[in-house]
């Protein structure tokens, strides 16, 4: 008797091009995010267990999991890994995307979703970093917020959104903590369900109608076996570094006597750099607003062709490509540049 498909199965088309299943196409990025994303949740949950959300006792609770709770300074070094890994895969996914011309048609619209799926990553890491309360985040939490601020008409409303009172302090971890495990959670789960649901609708993984297709197909039950391997070879790495590497944790901020050095979580060194030169509006704000606005529209306005799709740096796809690359060379000189200073 035939074995019935499960529900990971289903996530797959019945039959994949063994072209495109390759490891060297897509190195399994997209499902590497999800992964981080299951273990987030995991790891989350049981921090939930001893996690204080108040100004007195945040950074207590967590110093409390480090030093007392069996494990508990494993499982947040997992949680801290996991969620850097996560902002990692999920900007790799979204070159590779660009560079196989995977956002053509009728991929377009997943491409806004995964913009959407980055955003907040940026968002849950900034919030989880948040919560950690110590003097280490402090001068982030100053700045990230005050940005919020400096938008016209609507940075007031928004930084009382945000922080809670007109200031940071015992309100603004509260927020932070309703936004991290309630609010950010809700939006994941329907981005990250439209996203899988719009993979399969528009065919699993895109493939070629240029190059030559080999008859080779896989099953999705084969695909499913490659993707747990890399899950499990994953599993061993990130506890490897979790061990080695545990995040290290800051006595309990002081805004009042904020550090004399202003530092950023890395992923929004960029941003930093970018503070110093201009003001915080233009800077911290309306750039970044227009390389998302850029990133959307590229196969909007860019490059509206169909032709190039699956196949590496296409010759139809090379002015998007071409932006995508400026965009992310300065983003990441700035913040070589802020991680040296």
């Amino acid at each position: 008797m035939q074995k019935r498909p499960n529900f990971f199965h289903h996530i797959h088309p019945p039959k994949i091009s063994a072209r495109e299943a390759r490891f060297t196409y897509t190195f399994g990025l997209g499902g590497l995010t999800l992964y981080f994303l299951l273990i987030l949740g995991l790891t989350g949950a049981l921090e939930l267990l001893y996690y204080v959300p108040s100004e007195a006792e945040a950074n207590l609770s967590l110093q409390l999991i480090n030093l007392f709770i069996p494990y508990g300074g494993l499982i947040r070094s997992i949680h801290f890994w996991a969620a850097q890994g996560m902002v990692i895969t999920c900007i790799l996914h979204l070159l590779r995307i660009v560079f196989t011309g995977a956002y053509k048609p009728p991929r377009n619209f997943n491409w806004l979703i995964g913009i959407g799926l980055l955003i907040l990553t940026l968002f849950f890491d900034f919030t989880g970093y948040g919560l950690r309360w110590d003097s280490e985040i402090a001068w982030a939490l100053v700045v990230g917020t005050n940005l919020a601020k400096s938008i016209p008409l609507i940075g007031p409303g928004l930084y009382d959104l945000v922080v809670g009172s007109v200031a940071i302090g015992p309100p603004t971890i509260v927020r932070f903590y309703g936004w991290h495990i309630y609010g950010l959670p809700i939006f994941a789960v329907i981005l990250v369900s439209w996203h899988i649901f719009r993979v399969r609708r528009d065919g699993g993984i895109s493939r070629s109608k240029e190059k030559a297709e080999s008859p080779r197909r896989i099953s999705r039950a084969d695909l499913i076996r490659r993707e747990v391997l890399v899950a499990m070879i994953m599993t061993i790495l990130l506890l490897i570094i979790a061990t080695l590497f545990p995040p290290s944790l800051g006595a309990k901020a002081n805004f009042e006597n904020l550090p004399e050095d202003a530092t950023a979580p890395w992923f929004f060194l960029w941003i930093q750099q970018l503070l110093r030169i201009g003001s915080p509006f233009l800077m911290g704000v309306l750039i970044p607003l227009i390389f998302i606005l850029v990133l959307a529209l590229l196969p909007y306005v860019f490059d509206k062709s169909p032709k190039g799709v699956a196949i590496w740096f296409n010759r139809e796809g090379r002015k998007v490509q071409w932006i995508v690359i400026i965009i992310a060379a300065c983003i990441l000189a700035l913040t070589i540049k802020g991680a040296l200073l």
